[in-house]
């Protein structure tokens, strides 16, 4: 039996504009299983960036309680939460995040220096290879395309062999046969390496290719959408 390796109770995210409250997350309960891929699925403003950020740590509640891995991030000072998304998360964004005056190869071992880790070449290199872009490594960001920038944003988060991999709209820029081979890439990657993953997306092309799909509206999860695809 898979352990759950995400759990969020009751969790509120509430931002005061002008004389209105904004409900990003509004109660939401949700978990996920050990190496389980899981789509989050909803239109913009719908809630399912802010949750992914919950879950990575890069935000806080309102109310409510995240635990990833065992750990209640609510418990974390500044420092074990940096720890924790150096360590434990793996981030993927639409927009690449690649520092342009870096080559690749120093844009994907960059966490790892940043953490003082050891680098293992060798799984760098089998990372490069299966996705394709060995021969891009001593390139700059910009020389490359699109895919290959997301690729490359995928080593990187791979890497650090994190337990979960939280990617949001990671196909937001890129085509359609372009977006299908990343996703494909991302499963087959996560379960060689026995990773969870956790995709935000508004594409239900993207989101058939999960294991489980969850639909998020006005900062909530619409009761009765979380369902196993296949």
């Amino acid at each position: 039996m898979k352990d759950i390796i995400v759990k969020t109770q009751s969790l509120k995210k509430y931002y005061q504009v002008g004389k209105h409250i904004v409900k990003a997350l509004d109660g939401v309960d949700f978990e996920v299983k050990e190496r389980e891929f899981v789509s989050i699925i909803g239109k913009s403003g719908s809630g399912k960036s802010t949750l992914l950020h919950m879950i990575g740590g890069l935000d806080t509640p309102t109310e409510g309680t995240v635990i990833v891995d065992g750990m209640k991030l609510a418990d974390m000072n500044k420092e074990q939460l940096a720890l924790f998304r150096r360590r434990k998360a793996g981030f993927i964004f639409q927009q690449y995040n690649l520092i342009p005056d870096l080559n690749i190869y120093e844009n994907i071992t960059f966490p790892l220096e940043l953490d003082g880790a050891q680098i293992d070449t060798d799984f760098v290199e089998e990372l490069l290879e299966i996705l394709h872009i060995a021969d891009k490594k001593e390139m700059r960001p910009a020389m490359l395309s699109g895919g290959e920038q997301q690729r490359a944003a995928i080593v990187r988060a791979l890497v650090t062999k994190p337990a979960i991999i939280l990617a949001d709209e990671p196909t937001g820029n890129l085509d359609t046969q372009a977006s299908h081979d990343v996703i494909g890439l991302l499963k087959v990657l996560a379960r060689q390496y026995q990773q969870t993953i956790i995709v935000i997306t508004h594409d239900p092309d993207i989101a058939q290719m999960a294991d489980r799909i969850v639909r998020i509206e006005d900062g909530r999860i619409l009761e009765g959408s979380d369902s196993h695809v296949g």
